[in-house]
């Protein structure tokens, strides 16, 4: 899974990388304000897979001393670094690029030059969001892309779907603001499709900053999980009950789990110690992505009380 989302990384950088030059060149040549919005937001893209690689770097570095359960929050503080960046330097110079435009329209020269780079940029990030695109289709299931987007744990694969679907957008948006500017002789429409090119931005950032804080805040693992727990724990022989269980998403692939156990009467603490270690290897079989499993032996009767008004 991991090399398989710094594929998608790979492919967005390499396409973000090779049309940010050429829509600078296209910019100056025609002086078109949509076209230099777009290569501002190339260039955004460019900067943002380069943090979403070493914040995929970092995050798998082994636990120590220090981080006993890892380092895998260090994607989700870099994946919240580039929705900032989109922000910033996408959505505002985009819009003052367009209000400036607006202020004092020009007329643009050679638009064909613009034409031809837009379907060229489209074609590149056509591509680098259908890496994406199927990428996330493995992880997703059954779920709708959209509910997907709110549950998932990894951000890099969902950050590039979105950095792109907001390209595709925005190209569109630059490639219809040219054409009526030039179409109209109004000038001033390639500043609104900037303006416009601006708002996309901000409200995609706006969602992946939504989604990135709250799993840099943490979050609670899969619904799947959190059942499997149970499941295995219930199973054993020595169980009396499975009272709950607490989950905590550290990375994309880390998590830690807090269980709630009533063990049968007249049990050694060698009976209790070896039901543990059963619990502990099976569902480490099952989901190794825990990288560690508390166990607390209590009454259901004492679990329900404390979990009350408390949201799992």
């Amino acid at each position: 899974m991991a090399d398989s989302n710094k594929l998608v990384v790979y492919a967005a950088l390499a396409g973000n990388l090779m049309i940010a030059l050429v829509k600078f060149v296209a910019a100056y040549i025609t002086n078109s304000s949509a076209m230099l919005s777009e290569a501002i937001h190339s260039v955004v893209d460019t900067l943002n897979e380069v943090l979403l690689l070493h914040g995929l770097k970092k995050s798998q570095q082994p636990a120590n001393a220090k981080h006993p359960f890892g380092y895998g929050r260090e994607l989700y503080f870099w994946a919240f670094i580039v929705a900032l960046l989109v922000f910033a330097l996408g959505a505002i110079v985009s819009i003052y690029q367009g209000i400036q435009h607006i202020r004092q329209p020009e007329e643009m020269s050679s638009p064909m030059v613009n034409y031809i780079v837009l379907i060229i940029a489209m074609l590149c990030e056509g591509t680098s969001w259908f890496v994406a695109l199927k990428t996330f289709k493995k992880t997703k299931g059954r779920l709708g892309y959209f509910e997907a987007f709110r549950r998932s744990k990894d951000p890099t694969t969902f950050t590039v779907l979105f950095e792109d679907s907001a390209a595709l957008i925005g190209l569109l948006i630059a490639l219809i603001g040219i054409f009526l500017a030039q179409m109209l002789h109004m000038p001033i429409l390639d500043g609104v499709a900037s303006i416009l090119i601006g708002i996309v931005l901000a409200i995609s950032a706006f969602l992946l900053a939504r989604e990135t804080k709250g799993l840099l805040l943490g979050e609670t693992a899969d619904p799947k999980l959190r059942h499997n727990v149970l499941q295995v724990a219930q199973d054993d022989f020595a169980v009396q009950s499975a009272n709950g269980v607490l989950t905590e998403q550290m990375g994309a692939h880390q998590v830690i789990a807090s269980l709630s156990l009533e063990f049968k009467d007249n049990l050694t603490s060698d009976d209790i110690e070896a039901c543990v270690n059963r619990i502990e290897a099976k569902i480490k079989q099952i989901h190794p992505e825990i990288v560690a499993l508390f166990i607390k032996p209590q009454t259901q009767k004492v679990w329900q009380e404390k979990m009350k008004g408390r949201l799992e």
